[in-house]
Parts: structure tokens; sequence; C-alpha cells
């Protein structure tokens, strides 16, 4: 478990993940063309609140890229 801390929309905040989610999220985040922070903000923005937590809508949303991939490999 690796706590980072990271921008959205100026507000500084801290995230613990796992070291395999940081990196997919820094390969997603290069692979659009974003900052880290962005794609985390841009995340965050597409959560429903309370719902779940930021750490938890983090590694749903890398979860659903790499199934994502493996269709479009079938």
């Amino acid at each position: 478990m690796r706590k980072r801390s990271v921008t959205i929309d100026g507000h500084r905040t801290s995230i613990s993940l796992e070291d395999a989610f940081w990196t997919e999220l820094s390969a997603l985040s290069q692979a659009r063309g974003l900052s880290l922070n962005a794609l985390v903000a841009e995340i965050d923005r597409g959560r429903v609140q309370g719902q779940t937590n930021l750490s938890s809508a983090l590694r749903l949303h890398v979860l659903r890229e790499l199934k994502q991939r493996t269709i479009s490999r079938d």
C-alpha cells in the first residue's frame, strides 16, 4: 500500500492504493496525455458522491480499463 498526495480542483488530498494500481493509473494517464492529477480529478468528478470512496473509484476505473482492453483483443 502506498499513500500519495494528489491535487483535485486545487485541493490536496492523500490516496492510499497498492503499487499495481498506481502503476496502471500512471500508464492510463500517459496514454491519454494527462497528468496523474488530471486523471484522478476526472475519475473523482465521475463518481457518485457517498456511494464509493475515491480509492475504490480509482481501483474500479483501472479494472474497467483493463477489462475493456481484454475485450478489445478478443
